[in-house]
């Protein structure tokens, strides 16, 4: 009972995790940065960055610098077609699905089998055939 919870478990934990790379694989954003001078004054990854005060525009226009940097996503996910698959990928999922299956196999060699079975039946009394008695 307990390993089943814990591979269904696993296997939810991963579901996620897959769905947020997927997720997040396809993402798209940008980060502006303004500098004036040799000094940052803005960052924003939302919108626009900020620019410099009227008075520092007017005195140093030549001096102030945008900076933006653009991750692109992925516009289109692959899609799955047996066309591309091949025997060499067949067998290493099929070896990989058996070795990942037995290691949640339950262990029942704990059992003990002789504890139902009554005790033999000695038909004569070996201390008295012998004459051997503890004192």
């Amino acid at each position: 009972m307990y390993i089943c919870n814990v591979k269904q478990v696993f296997v939810k934990i991963t579901s996620i995790i897959l769905a947020l790379f997927v997720l997040f694989s396809t993402f798209s954003f940008t980060v502006e940065k303004h500098y004036c001078g040799d000094f940052l004054m803005d960052v924003s990854f939302t919108g626009d960055a900020d620019d410099c005060t009227t008075v520092m525009k007017a005195s140093k226009s030549k001096c102030c610098k945008d900076e933006v940097y653009q991750i692109e996503g992925q516009d289109e996910l692959q899609q799955f077609t047996s066309h591309n698959f091949d025997f060499e990928k067949t067998q290493f999922l099929v070896a990989f699905y058996i070795s990942y299956q037995d290691l949640f196999v339950v262990d029942e060699s704990d059992k003990v089998i002789h504890i139902d079975f009554p005790p033999p039946d000695i038909p004569k009394n070996f201390q008295v055939l012998h004459q051997s008695f503890l004192i």
